[in-house]
């Protein structure tokens, strides 16, 4: 379980620009679960994931996984369990090196930053299969500069690279909103696969309605740092379509 108990994250703190992005939040994310996260733009979302994935600390409350404190943890020790995946393709890869050197980089994540690299042929073997799963025809370009390919491509394999190591929890930045229709609808699908087939604990933040309203069992609202509605769909049959596409009118 992921747990988060009464987290706060102010931005200039005592001064007239003071931002309280995240104000006395508490969410518990049940193992295997998926959950959306909607909201205006400044109302905690990618705060919300950035205080979960460690790229910044909270100010009070505590971030726990499976009932270990992770909040103060260094930045290849929490990304053991937690993989993100961001709005912008550039953000998630390294565009000057290969895409074998980029999933060899994802397979080290958790490990001292002093392990040495290797790449057997196994490695590379084990990639290749990996990358055809896509069914882009990527697992022949494994030489090629990862800044070559299209931000569809580059957003599929950094999906990929997130499972290189067991992570427990995928936290989506908005994967898709970079992206042209059928690319986001082609990433979004691979991470549905992914989420599924891994058994992840997944965050996905959307503006995107028909994506609020496909993926993911449990739908958050957030507002001015907190969170103000919170509809899970297994206590009812189905997702009230209605009641969901009102949330998104103030957009």
């Amino acid at each position: 379980m992921l747990d988060l108990q009464h987290i706060t994250k102010v931005y200039n703190a005592g001064k007239a620009t003071e931002v309280a992005a995240v104000w006395d939040v508490t969410l518990h994310l049940e193992p295997a679960s998926y959950t959306v996260l909607v909201g205006a733009n400044g109302s905690g979302k990618s705060t919300l994931l950035s205080l979960i994935a460690g790229n910044t600390y909270v100010d009070k409350g505590s971030i726990r996984l499976h009932n270990k404190e992770i909040q103060r943890l260094p930045d290849y020790r929490r990304s053991r369990w937690v993989a993100r995946v961001f709005q912008n393709p550039l953000l998630g890869t390294a565009a000057s090196l290969t895409v074998l050197d980029n999933f060899r980089m994802a397979s080290l994540r958790g490990s001292p930053k002093w392990m040495k690299l290797g790449m057997d042929r196994a490695f590379v073997q084990a990639v290749r299969d990996k990358i055809a799963t896509l069914g882009m025809g990527l697992e022949d370009k494994l030489a090629q500069p990862m800044g070559t390919l299209s931000g569809g491509q580059r957003q599929a394999l950094t999906l990929l690279m997130t499972v290189m190591t067991d992570v427990d929890v995928l936290l989506l930045d908005e994967p898709s909103a970079a992206l042209d229709p059928r690319s986001a609808r082609q990433v979004m699908e691979i991470a549905d696969r992914i989420i599924s087939e891994n058994k992840l604990t997944a965050l996905l933040v959307t503006h995107n309605i028909s994506e609020a309203l496909r993926y993911g069992t449990r739908l958050i609202q957030m507002e001015n740092g907190r969170i103000v509605r919170d509809y899970d769909q297994k206590a009812k049959s189905k997702l009230d379509q209605t009641e969901v596409i009102s949330w998104f009118d103030y957009y």
